[in-house]
């Protein structure tokens, strides 16, 4: 059996569907709010698209890989997709309406840049939307992630940066619930052989293939141990609601 990354959800890895249910609250939420000229910074294989590209003018997506969107952008020609490493972002100032941006901040080493970049491409009253994992409700350490924020934190960053910033968070329901704790269970076995806490000293760059590999491993035993579960799980098993250390995501939507 092939162990595809785990970092990169995909829509099509059934292990993946409880992450990606939850990914897909964020692009519900934020087709609620959009219209315009609008930004997506790291679109990943672009699912979000369907979704954002019906409510708005022109879409611009951008990807630090190349990635093929056009099977979700083929209905849509105001869809533009452009290889990027940001920061910086590589537009003029005042440009957009509205930037998303999920999942992404955490996985950036200039995380001050990167948020100043978005306040300057957008337009003045424009609005930021982005998630990004609570370390709160993180299992173990990510070494992907250069970092993971507490709600203060993210919220302290964006401000330097935008005028008002409204925190909320991305939360589920028992369903959802039962599948993290028995996913912290799961998490626990592996957890428990690193005994000289490891995870937490070692380089991140050292860590990040056996986490992957872990990770995708963990991923499929949980779906071969209870598959109804993390099958089951669905987009509205998840709702919004104000940010606290409970709740599984960040979902900041800033204003400059």
């Amino acid at each position: 059996m092939s162990l595809q990354t785990a970092e990169r959800v995909s829509s099509h890895e059934q292990s993946d569907n409880v992450i990606f249910q939850r990914h897909l609250v964020a692009y519900n939420e934020a087709a609620k709010r959009i219209n315009g000229n609008v930004l997506e910074v790291g679109c990943g294989e672009g699912y979000g698209i369907s979704l954002l590209a019906p409510k708005v003018t022109n879409y611009m997506a951008v990807d630090k890989f190349a990635t093929n969107v056009d099977r979700y952008a083929a209905n849509f020609s105001h869809v533009k997709f452009q290889q990027m490493s940001v920061p910086p972002l590589q537009f003029p100032d005042n440009t957009f309406d509205y930037i998303v941006t999920f999942q992404v901040i955490e996985h950036i080493e200039d995380d001050e840049k990167m948020v100043a970049e978005m306040s300057r491409v957008l337009k003045p009253g424009g609005k930021m939307i982005m998630t990004t994992p609570n370390i709160k409700m993180s299992l173990t350490r990510n070494p992907w992630h250069v970092r993971e924020y507490t709600v203060e934190e993210l919220e302290t960053l964006l401000q330097r940066h935008f005028s008002v910033v409204d925190m909320q968070g991305v939360y589920g329901n028992k369903k959802v619930m039962d599948y993290y704790e028995q996913n912290k269970a799961s998490v626990q076995r592996f957890t428990r052989f690193d005994v000289l806490n490891l995870q937490y000293r070692l380089p991140r760059s050292i860590l990040q293939i056996p986490y992957d590999l872990l990770n995708r491993l963990n991923r499929r035993l949980l779906l071969k141990g209870n598959s109804g579960l993390v099958s089951d799980i669905r987009v509205e098993d998840y709702h919004i609601a104000p940010a606290t250390n409970t709740c599984f995501d960040l979902f900041a939507i800033a204003v400059k």
